[in-house]
């Protein structure tokens, strides 16, 4: 990602080659856990009355993959689809009436035209009809080239065609067969309407419109080919919860493949210059203040906007992020996360069906915090053991017997006292990671304290949690989760619960590596910092070095412990929210932690 600007009000993040790799933890039994499931109960949803011919093709395809686009709402951009869209992009333009009477019977093109069939139960967007009187052929465009089929043309195509067949008979025309327009061979294919293929149709609906209406996921597919150029793989983890499902009925498995990207394209841009105005030109997003440009970046290679005190953001330039599903962030200018702007929320009501249930019930909820709590202190155990001098085991027996007193805790206050001493002894070594002391004393850390942080190390911890707090969050709602019904955390008026308590297994190695380095390699020394009235908090400058770092550290590349496979942390948070969202759902025992090693 690019942006013009040397203003140190900016922090655009750039990707990085230099990327440390850390060891997997040990596979556990406890990741399999079956103590308390949650309900199996299928949320029942009212089924549309019309089955558009789209989602036939994705069913006959891939049932789940028509499951999660049709019943949850799920969707996802990837380069087919990018590619897809543009070789629609003439078609994709209304142009004509299908139902306007002539003198004549010339033929003639209608573009685009949305026709439903209330009888037969569909409903679908037409690329082109070619009307000649009361004769209509119509024409489906596919990106791809001619596939060497006996048919000419795949199932879920043939199947997709026809269903606009229908429809047109049922418009009163004469339809007996259609055409399938492969953009990448320029090829004509001829598909005829016989009884063959009509029952097939029909056949698949009636599937289709049952699978709705049951409310039951269909099983991810099992190491299919298909998988590998769907868009929403990283959404739906086919390999991921069959491993998963074979851990927990201990069968062997292999290593999943990896089959999303390891790093994001797009990347989060903050703007933090007091007086500044974002607005837009095009694709571009524009900073300025007062007449002067501070800098630009393209909206497609940006992920959120994060806005750091008093920036105005243009109604158009918020129109264009919403509707590109890019949310903006509001902080205070010290880095207080306030809240954020997206557009409607998410629509898989089901999801968050789920989380409700589970939200509601003690056992299942405390099932879920202890694992959080537990993780964190592995987590927290981990990263002394890797960067503290002068560590004794006494301390990290501790820390070992904590975590499985947290594991095994059967009470929520139970639960925050263990919490509660694990932190005390964390902090309590916490002076032993930070180096940078033996040259710059100004970080001496006596314990955490925040609401205003009364050093500079708190300083930059309570920057790092409200940083790690903005991308949970934003993820978690992307997701489809509602962020403040939590687990661990309860419920109160203007917290991000469910942010919360994913992050406390990313607490110590995201946000509290992030310190250590920040303050370890000089990236911020002790002139970085202002200090008022008993608070401390980072000049402007400096704010920008630190996201810097924080953004590097959500790019590093790191091993999945469980799937063995590498990705960004970024990546990580979006497939622990995903794999939090299949276990609420039932599709997995028991959510799988994080562990570091």
């Amino acid at each position: 990602m690019s942006i013009q600007s040397d203003n140190d009000a900016l922090a655009v993040i750039e990707p990085t080659g230099d990327h440390t790799e850390l060891k997997p933890a040990k596979r556990v039994e406890r990741t399999v856990s079956t103590n308390v499931n949650p309900p199996s109960t299928p949320v029942k949803l009212d089924v549309p009355d019309l089955i558009p011919a789209r989602m036939l093709n994705e069913y006959a395809y891939c049932p789940r993959l028509a499951y999660l686009e049709w019943v949850q709402n799920e969707f996802a951009d990837n380069y087919f689809t990018e590619d897809g869209r543009f070789a629609h992009r003439r078609v994709d333009v209304e142009q004509g009436d299908v139902n306007q009477t002539t003198d004549d019977d010339a033929p003639r093109v209608v573009r685009s035209s949305m026709l439903s069939a209330p009888q037969a139960g569909f409903i679908a967007r037409i690329d082109l009809i070619e009307v000649t009187g009361e004769v209509a052929v119509p024409v489906d465009y596919k990106r791809s080239s001619k596939p060497n089929t006996p048919n000419g043309a795949y199932d879920p195509e043939r199947v997709q065609l026809c269903v606009q067949g229908i429809i047109l008979r049922e418009n009163g025309f004469t339809c007996d067969h259609g055409i399938i327009y492969f953009a990448g061979s320029k090829d004509r294919v001829e598909v005829t309407f016989d009884d063959a293929l009509i029952t097939q149709t029909q056949s698949l609906a009636t599937q289709l419109r049952k699978m709705g209406e049951q409310g039951h996921i269909p099983p991810p597919l099992n190491d299919s080919p298909k998988c590998e150029g769907c868009s929403l793989v990283s959404i739906c983890l086919p390999d991921e919860l069959v491993l998963l499902s074979k851990q927990q009925q201990q069968q062997d498995s292999n290593e999943p493949r990896r089959l999303m990207p390891a790093r994001d394209d797009a990347l989060p841009v903050y703007v933090q210059e007091q007086g500044a105005y974002v607005t837009k030109s095009g694709d571009l997003l524009i900073i300025k203040k007062g007449s002067q440009k501070l800098a630009e970046c393209k909206l497609f290679e940006t992920s959120q906007l994060s806005l750091l005190g008093n920036i105005q953001v243009s109604t158009q330039a918020l129109h264009e992020l919403v509707s590109r599903n890019i949310p903006v962030g509001y902080f205070s200018s010290g880095g207080w996360f306030y809240g954020m702007t997206i557009g409607l929320p998410h629509k898989n009501i089901e999801l968050r069906i789920h989380q409700h249930r589970v939200a509601a019930n003690q056992k299942q909820s405390l099932l879920l915090a202890c694992r959080f709590v537990s993780t964190k202190i592995r987590n927290c155990r981990t990263m002394l053991r890797r960067n503290a001098d002068n560590i004794t085991e006494l301390i990290l027996n501790q820390l070992k017997e904590l975590s499985q007193q947290a594991y095994e805790c059967e009470s929520a206050e139970s639960l925050l006292g263990i919490e509660g001493t694990a932190a005390r002894l964390y902090f309590e070594i916490f002076p032993n990671m930070i180096k940078r002391n033996e040259i710059d004393g100004d970080f001496t850390f006596t314990g955490r304290n925040r609401r205003p942080p009364r050093d500079p190390v708190n300083a930059l911890l309570s920057l790092a949690y409200s940083l790690l707090t903005k991308d949970l969050t934003i993820i978690i709602t992307m997701a489809g989760l509602d962020p403040y019904l939590g687990f661990y955390h309860r419920p109160r008026y203007g917290r991000p619960s469910l942010a919360l308590d994913l992050m406390e297994e990313f607490r110590p190695i995201i946000a509290d590596s992030t310190v250590i380095a920040a303050i370890n390699t000089g990236v911020i020394t002790s002139e970085d910092f202002t200090y008022a009235g008993g608070a401390v908090a980072l000049n402007k400058g400096a704010r920008k070095s630190f996201m810097q770092a924080y953004e590097r550290r959500m790019d590093q590349l790191i091993r999945h412990p469980v799937f063995g496979y590498q990705i960004s942390y970024r990546r990580i948070l979006d497939v622990q929210t995903r794999l939090l969202g299949r276990y609420l759902s039932g599709e997995i025992n028991a959510y799988p932690e994080f562990i570091t090693r």
